[in-house]
C-alpha cells in the first residue's frame, strides 16, 4: 500500500452563513464540522494530515492546537487549485493524497479507502447523481464513458448542464502526477479562480486513467454553505445516530426525537423517550429507562436506573437501581451510590449520596457527603454558602431529617439522628438523638457585617 498524504479544504470564508465564526467551526453533532473531517482522515490512517486555512485562521488553528496537523495558510483564496498549490511542498513525492473537503462533515470513510484503492497511478474522483446539478461541476465523459473533463457550472454549455453526474470535490491521485497538473493549470474561466478540477483534463491529455467511483449517499458529500445547509445536516446527523442506536437494541419512542451532541453508550434493554438531550459523553447501563424531555451530559447512569420527565443531570455518576426525577438536577461533581432516589424539584450540587438514601421533595443538597439509608424530608437545605465561602455538610449513616430543616454548614448530622421538622441546625446533631431548634421570636442584630471571602 503506498504512503497516504490527506490534504483538507477548510479556507473558506462563509460568507452565507452570516457569521463571524469561521465556517468549519460551526458545529454537527457538538463537534465543529471541520472535527467530523479530521476524524474521518485520521481513520484512513494517512502519514500526513495538511489542513489549507485562510478566513478565521488563527481561531481554527486553536480549535485543534492539539491534533497532529501540519497546517497551510491560504492568505488569498484563488479557488480550490490554488489552495492546494499551497499544501505542495509538504507533500511527500512517493505517496498518494487525498483531497478532502473542511465543510462536508458526513464524508463516508468507506468510500474514501474505495477511492483511495482506485488512485493507484490514476485520477480517482467521487461523483454522484444529483436531480437538481445547478451549481455543480458536471462529470464530462466520452462516447465510452471515460470520464475526460469536469467542467464547472458557469462554464458548462446547455448540453453539458443537462448532465446529472457531478463532482463533489473530494478525490484522490499520486503525488508524481499532481506536482505536474497543478503547476499547468490556469484561471482562465468565468471566476478567474484556479479550479482544482481542471487536472482532469489534464489527466487525459497525458494518458493518465481517470476513474469516477459513484456514491449513492448524497449527504456524505454535501457542504455547508449557509446555515440552512446546516441545520439540515444536522437532521440527517441526528437521524443516523438514532438509527445506529435502534440497530443496538436501544428502543426510542420516536427517533425523530433524540438528540446526540457528543458520545452515548447504552447497555442492553435501555428505553429512551421523547425530546432527550445527551450532550458529551453519556453511558447508559442495562435496562436504564430515561422519560421525556430529560437532559443529560457527561454522566453515568448505571444498570437498571430510571429517570423520570424533565430531569437534568449534568458530571454526574447514578448507581444501579435509582430512581430520579421528575423535575430533579443532579450538578457537578454529583454521585449517587445503589438504590438512591431523588425525587421532584430536588438539586444536589457535589454531593455524595450512599446506598439506599433518599432526597425525594423540594430539596438542595449541595457540598455534602449523606451516608447510607439516610432518609432527608421535603424543603431541606444544606446552607453550603455564606455569601463569600462554601463549607461542607456531613449526613451520617440512617439519619433522619424532617422536613423544612435548613443544615448550616460546616455541620455534622451523627448515625441515625434526627432532625425534627422546621429546624434551622447549626451545630453538630450527635448520633442516636433528637435534635431540633424553632426560633420564638423574630431578632435583629445590628451592625453586623457579611463575612468576606478568605484569600488563598
Amino acid at each position: 500500500m503506498n504512503k497516504l498524504n490527506i490534504v483538507i479544504l477548510a479556507a473558506g470564508k462563509g460568507t452565507r452563513m452570516h457569521s463571524d465564526l469561521p465556517k468549519v467551526l460551526h458545529v454537527v453533532g457538538a463537534k465543529p464540522i471541520l472535527a467530523h473531517v479530521i476524524n474521518c482522515a485520521k481513520a484512513l490512517q494517512p502519514n500526513k494530515i495538511i489542513v489549507v486555512y485562510g478566513f478565521g485562521g488563527e481561531r481554527v488553528k486553536e480549535a485543534f492546537s492539539g491534533e497532529d496537523i501540519t497546517w497551510v495558510n491560504q492568505a488569498e483564496q484563488h479557488g480550490t487549485g490554488h489552495a492546494v498549490q499551497q499544501a505542495l511542498p509538504y507533500l511527500d513525492a512517493d505517496a498518494d493524497t487525498l483531497i478532502l473537503l473542511g465543510d462536508v462533515p458526513l464524508v463516508d470513510v468507506n468510500a474514501c479507502k474505495r477511492l483511495i484503492a482506485q488512485a493507484d497511478n490514476k485520477l480517482a474522483i467521487l461523483s454522484f447523481n444529483k436531480a437538481d446539478p445547478t451549481g455543480y461541476g458536471r462529470i464530462v465523459r466520452d462516447t465510452n464513458g471515460r470520464v475526460h473533463a469536469i467542467v464547472e457550472h458557469k462554464d458548462a454549455t446547455a448540453e453539458q448542464r443537462a448532465i446529472v453526474e457531478v463532482n463533489t470535490g473530494i478525490m484522490a491521485m499520486p503525488n508524481a502526477h499532481l506536482n505536474s497538473w497543478l503547476s499547468r493549470i490556469t484561471n482562465n474561466n468565468a471566476q478567474g479562480e484556479y479550479y482544482l478540477t481542471d487536472i482532469v483534463a489534464l489527466a487525459v491529455a497525458d494518458k493518465v486513467s481517470v476513474v469516477a467511483e459513484i456514491t449513492t449517499d448524497e449527504w456524505s458529500v454535501t457542504g455547508i454553505n449557509a446555515k440552512t445547509d446546516l441545520a439540515q445536516i444536522e437532521r440527517v446527523h441526528q437521524a443516523r445516530v438514532a438509527q445506529a442506536l435502534l440497530q443496538q437494541g436501544v428502543t426510542l419512542k420516536d427517533p425523530a426525537r433524540i438528540e446526540v451532541r457528543g458520545e452515548l453508550q447504552c447497555g442492553r434493554d435501555v428505553e429512551i423517550d421523547v425530546n432527550c438531550v445527551f450532550e458529551g459523553k453519556v453511558t447508559l447501563g442495562d435496562r436504564v429507562k430515561i422519560a421525556a424531555n430529560c437532559v443529560i451530559k457527561n454522566a453515568v447512569i448505571a444498570a437498571g436506573t430510571q429517570i423520570a420527565a424533565f430531569t437534568h443531570i449534568d458530571d454526574t455518576t447514578v448507581g444501579e437501581n435509582s430512581k430520579i426525577g421528575p423535575f430533579a438536577r443532579l450538578r457537578p461533581g454529583t454521585t449517587l451510590a445503589a438504590d438512591t432516589h431523588v425525587g421532584n424539584f430536588v438539586e444536589l450540587k457535589n454531593a455524595q449520596v450512599d446506598v439506599g438514601s433518599k432526597i425525594n421533595h423540594l430539596s438542595y443538597v449541595g457540598d455534602s457527603t449523606v451516608g447510607k439509608a439516610v432518609n432527608i424530608g421535603a424543603g431541606t437545605i444544606t446552607c453550603n454558602y455564606d455569601g463569600a465561602n462554601k463549607f461542607r455538610t456531613v449526613i451520617e449513616d440512617g439519619a433522619f431529617i424532617g422536613s423544612d430543616s435548613q443544615l448550616v454548614a460546616p455541620i455534622t448530622i451523627g448515625k441515625n439522628a434526627t432532625i425534627a421538622a422546621g429546624s434551622t441546625i447549626t451545630r453538630d446533631a450527635p448520633a442516636d438523638a433528637l435534635t431540633f431548634c424553632r426560633a420564638k421570636e423574630q431578632k435583629t442584630i445590628t451592625g453586623w457585617k457579611r463575612p468576606q471571602k478568605i484569600k488563598k
